[in-house]
């Protein structure tokens, strides 16, 4: 069986419209998929049929509400094979789930002269939250290289782990080069010298099977936005022994389960870190995007973007003056580039005229950018509804750049 892409596609309304008089083809799926009818039904429904606030209410209103707002963390525990829901804490997405433990298991955990080990290819969230925290705490920030295929060096991981290493941070899929890691096996080299690991799995969920207990991970992050559901939201993963150690992220209503002027006693997992109120419609509408994905054959959906990158990476070599930027051997969704003799951002504009969006930029991964010598690449990156149509659309608008500038 193969995926059906043309009822998939049909699924999404936003991209049955022209822009600038050409039909949409829609190649930014890295920076947010769009929403299928059934997300935006799911949110549209609470908004008119059961809006109330979740865990406060004893009316019928808030019971149905809490009740759809828990049914999408089981939704969530059930796509990430979690132990428990108690392991499934709801943020607004990747950022706010790695600045979660940075600032409450880092600033617990980490002393001076401890080492936080990242890699080369890290989006800047999963960057900037472990600077910060070495500069409050005195540790030291350590970093995996990347070749120039834009694999991990993993041959020099082994000298880079001690025991001075409390922390790894990973990206699962690059959004900025495509490339899978090996992150099973990263967990495997980080536990044997006791450091645990945080995987970024923002770019991964929605095109590969992802299973928490398999991998081992400490804390595994994604968000809603890049696998068909709404922006605003998304979910920490952590083991739950961790989430008991951890001191509340913020403080509020809901984290509490009894307050008076001399002492706090803190709600139980994973209320604990979800202070306010949470993003209701969103995490009902994250349960929908988790349904409808569902509804498909992830290996399908693997399958039909892995033909479509090798079939967009073949036309790309046959360009003249197309650099591609990020080889890998396994690799998934993400064909970044560039032309030359033309700016990214000049070729972005240039795309978009004949309807074609993509991303041109740093991708939030400047030293991504800095390690391949270029200022900005432009990315064409791949969703489920996406076809050989969109493919023919962009390399029709690239060759017209081409023109244009010879």
């Amino acid at each position: 069986m193969s995926l059906d892409v043309a009822a998939v596609k049909a699924q999404f309304p936003i991209l049955d419209q022209q822009v600038y008089g050409k039909r949409l083809v829609y190649l930014d799926n890295a920076a947010t998929t769009q929403k299928p009818r059934a997300v935006i039904h799911a949110i549209q429904s609470f908004y008119e049929k059961d809006n109330a606030n979740v865990h406060r209410g004893v009316h019928a209103l808030s019971e149905r509400a809490t009740a759809a707002y828990e049914a999408a963390r089981e939704k969530v525990r059930g796509l990430l094979n979690a132990c428990s829901v108690r392991e499934v804490v709801f943020v607004r997405g990747t950022t706010e789930a790695i600045n979660l433990v940075a600032q409450s298991w880092g600033m617990a955990r980490l002393r001076a002269g401890d080492e936080i080990l990242i890699t080369e290819m890290e989006h800047h969230s999963n960057i900037v939250p472990w600077q910060m925290l070495c500069e409050r705490t005195g540790a030291r920030l350590r970093v995996l290289p990347i070749n120039d295929a834009g694999e991990l060096c993993m041959e020099q991981l082994p000298s880079l782990l001690n025991e001075r290493t409390k922390l790894v941070g990973v990206v699962h899929l690059s959004n900025a080069l495509g490339t899978i890691n090996p992150v099973a096996e990263i967990i495997r080299q980080a536990h044997a010298v006791g450091a645990r690991v945080l995987v970024d799995g923002a770019q991964a969920a929605a095109h590969m099977p992802i299973d928490v207990q398999q991998l081992d991970c400490d804390f595994y992050a994604t968000s809603a936005h890049k696998m068909y559901g709404p922006t605003g939201i998304g979910v920490l993963y952590a083991k739950e022994t961790l989430l008991d150690e951890m001191p509340p992220y913020q403080g509020g209503g809901d984290m509490i389960r009894m307050v008076t002027f001399e002492h706090t006693q803190y709600n139980e997992l994973p209320y604990k870190f979800e202070a306010g109120t949470p993003n209701i419609a969103g995490a009902i509408g994250f349960g929908a995007a988790i349904d409808w994905l569902r509804g498909l054959d992830m290996g399908e959906i693997a399958a039909h973007e892995q033909n479509m990158l090798q079939e967009a990476t073949r036309r790309a070599k046959d360009l003249p003056g197309l650099r591609l930027v990020g080889e890998a051997k396994h690799r998934a969704t993400v064909l970044s580039f560039t032309m030359e003799g033309i700016h990214p951002h000049d070729l972005g504009t240039i795309l978009d005229r004949e309807g074609v969006a993509i991303r041109a930029g740093h991708h939030c991964a400047m030293p991504v950018m800095q390690r391949f010598g270029v200022p900005a690449t432009v990315r064409a990156s791949l969703a489920a509804y996406n076809t050989l149509d969109d493919l023919d659309a962009l390399f029709l608008a690239l060759e017209k750049a081409c023109a244009m500038f010879a």
